[in-house]
């Protein structure tokens, strides 16, 4: 894969993001870029069947798929990975919904560079299945939280979360649909920040130029 002359927008922070499903994030981050001051340059599966596949080629964004099951080991698969998003040139890589826990050469390559979106609000519930856990641990507020990657699984700095209450009539499902409509405000905010210089990670620890971090809003 080549960039064409088009794909290479000057001045514009470069986004590469990966996925596993549908992309609903994805989805937010294609409608906020102009305003955000970012370009998507490539949207890469591990899934043929992934519906963010679909949302990228009908904005006009080039797509891969790379499936993880072709490789013996996990470090395999993400040079293999490695190989293709370095070639779209990115200042920024962005996961949304890509689930694969990531090798440390992978984390490494990209460090400070490499952005995550997790379905609670760190460092409470890291991992999987989020929203169950938050309804049988009786919290009050759940969210979700921007995070830089490190090497620790959902444990790298965390940058901004947004957060909502916990009814007594939610499920998991209606818990999950409320959080996922921040996430859907919070990925391109945290995203733009990156795009206009003003976010970094230095000593593992994330850094804005304007505010402290993390930032947290809370939505009623």
């Amino acid at each position: 894969m080549t960039l064409s002359t088009d794909q290479k927008e000057s001045g514009r922070c470069s986004v590469v993001v990966l996925i596993s499903g549908s992309g609903s994030n994805l989805q937010a981050l294609i409608d906020c870029a102009d305003e955000g001051g970012y370009s998507i340059r490539a949207v890469i599966s591990n899934k043929a069947d992934a519906f963010g596949l679909t949302r990228a080629k009908k904005a006009g964004i080039p797509t891969a798929h790379l499936s993880h099951l072709a490789f013996a080991t996990r470090e395999e698969f993400d040079s293999a990975l490695m190989d293709i998003i370095d070639q779209f040139e990115p200042d920024l890589v962005v996961l949304a919904g890509f689930m694969r826990i990531l090798s440390a050469a992978f984390v490494s390559h990209y460090a400070g560079r490499l952005l995550n979106i997790h379905p609670s609000l760190l460092p409470d519930f890291a991992g999987v299945n989020t929203h169950q856990r938050a309804l049988d641990a009786k919290v009050t507020r759940h969210g979700a939280s921007v995070h830089f990657v490190t090497e620790e699984l959902d444990g790298g700095p965390v940058i901004a979360r947004h957060s909502v209450p916990v009814t007594q009539t939610d499920t998991a499902e209606s818990l999950a649909a409320r959080v996922l409509q921040q996430e859907h405000t919070l990925y391109p905010k945290v995203v733009a920040w990156f795009a206009a210089g003003e976010l970094r990670m230095t000593d593992s620890v994330a850094q804005h130029t304007r505010i402290p971090l993390p930032d947290t809003q809370d939505f009623d």
